[in-house]
């Protein structure tokens, strides 16, 4: 699927890998609810203006990453698939 199905799967709920990713079990999906806590030690709720508080997690073999950007192949790609499907 295009990269443009796989945004609209996503903000539904989906999780979404690509065919051509080398690490086994990578995907992304939407983070919402986004929190942090300052050098304060006081917990800050994200809200942006646009997009309100979330963000596209990757999930890989390393851990986590917040706020991942999509590659110009990424975007390009027509190989894109619902996780467990």
């Amino acid at each position: 699927m295009s990269f443009g199905k796989a945004i609209e799967l996503l903000k539904e709920g989906k999780k979404l890998q690509r065919e051509g990713w080398n690490g086994k079990g990578q995907y992304i999906e939407l983070a919402t609810n986004i929190s942090y806590i300052n050098s304060n030690k006081e917990e800050i709720n994200v809200n942006h203006e646009s997009i309100g508080n979330k963000a596209i997690a990757f999930i890989g073999t390393s851990g986590v990453q917040l706020g991942w950007l999509a590659s110009q192949s990424d975007m390009l790609a027509d190989d894109w698939k619902v996780v467990g499907e």
